[in-house]
């Protein structure tokens, strides 16, 4: 597992490269054709992450203890203009979060949790392991949705 503790790490830095390198107005943008933007792609995948490894394996009762899960969880959109303070924290918790989950798959903490189907994929999680491997899956799905964002919005600043 420690190899996919660190290619989330890794990929989510490369997430990051990609919104220090735009603007905040560029990451609060919604594109022509998307009904999202950059930087809800991003949050979307720090809550998820936590979502599905805590509350959807029972391990916690409620999504209470993940912060901006309101913001950024399945179903919701961008409401609201994003500020920097906001993209900043996100970008820590996108690496402290896979932190914590990691202490905490080393401490046992995941051992008896609660099967469940994706809505996404369709994939049966039996274990914390089938919820990372899905997870690395669902980063990466959301990272091509922002690059291609990217790509986008400056096409759009060129015409």
């Amino acid at each position: 597992m420690e190899t996919v503790f660190k290619f989330i790490i890794d990929a989510r830095k490369a997430f990051i490269e990609l919104l220090d390198g735009l603007s905040i107005a560029e990451l609060n943008q919604i594109p022509e054709g998307f009904n999202n933007n950059i930087i809800w792609n991003f949050g979307h995948i720090v809550v998820s992450t936590q979502t599905l490894s805590y509350v959807r394996t029972g391990i916690w009762t409620d999504k209470s203890g993940v912060k901006f899960v309101g913001t950024y969880e399945k179903g919701s959109k961008p409401t609201y203009f994003v500020e920097a303070a906001e993209v900043e924290a996100l970008k820590e918790l996108s690496l402290s979060t896979i932190q914590q989950i990691e202490d905490d798959y080393k401490a046992g903490v995941f051992q008896n949790v609660q099967a469940y189907q994706t809505a996404t994929y369709g994939a049966l999680l039996q274990d914390i392991e089938s919820v990372l491997v899905t997870s690395v899956g669902h980063d990466n799905l959301h990272f091509g949705y922002a690059q291609a964002q990217r790509r986008a919005i400056k096409k759009q600043q060129t015409q």
